[in-house]
């Protein structure tokens, strides 16, 4: 997408920095105190600070310039999520973290996910910007090669078989990798006092998930 650039923000500085994920939840108290609640949010969506991450002023200026490229909110970029950037709860994945569909003996794409949970509501979280040499996948079991066997779309996440790899009928398709959130600034402006900064204080410099 040409909103879009497949850059990613300073990793030094966005594993150094906090935020996660948020949902948008209707609460209405009735009059027996019991509560009826709503999502209105199909999928969370991740805000980060990065400037926490923020130690020098090498990095500033590294944020700066990349704000600049970006046009503050204008293009979206890829952030690197340290709590949850894997397929597996590690950061070590294996071709077997994930299923990511089943087989119909004609269906060549399928698309990366990763599920939370898994007794009362799973949650499937579309992946669209994985690494894509980190990309592994499996059918039924048997880890297939890059390259050969199947392909990957970074930009998507996407993955497709080759003609004579085309998953069997039942066959589950499993896939390990590591991924970025697709994000953008939440601001075009950026307040920093240097003199404050090399004080210790904290630039604020707010990330926002996008759907890309």
């Amino acid at each position: 997408m040409v909103d879009f650039h497949e850059t990613r923000f300073p990793l030094d500085v966005s594993l150094n920095g906090r935020g996660g994920p948020e949902r948008r939840t209707d609460i209405v108290t009735l009059g027996s105190n019991r509560e009826a609640r709503n999502a209105r949010w199909a999928q969370s969506r991740r805000r980060y600070e990065a400037g926490y991450g923020v130690k020098s002023l090498a990095q500033l200026a590294a944020v700066i310039e990349f704000f600049e490229e970006r046009r503050g909110r204008l293009f979206g970029f890829r952030w690197r999520d340290r709590a949850d950037c894997s397929s597996a709860r590690t950061v070590a994945t294996t071709p077997l973290d994930q299923s990511v569909g089943a087989g119909d003996g004609a269906r060549a794409q399928f698309q990366l996910q990763k599920t939370y949970g898994a007794s009362f509501a799973p949650y499937a979280r579309t992946i669209t910007k994985p690494v894509a040499e980190s990309v592994r996948i499996a059918v039924a079991g048997l880890e297939k090669t890059r390259g050969v066997d199947f392909d990957v779309d970074a930009t998507s996440g996407i993955v497709t078989f080759a003609p004579l790899a085309v998953p069997a009928i039942g066959a589950v398709i499993t896939a390990g990798f590591l991924f970025d959130v697709p994000a953008r600034f939440d601001t075009d402006y950026l307040e920093i006092d240097v003199s404050s900064f090399e004080a210790g204080a904290i630039p604020k410099i707010p990330i926002i998930e996008i759907v890309p």
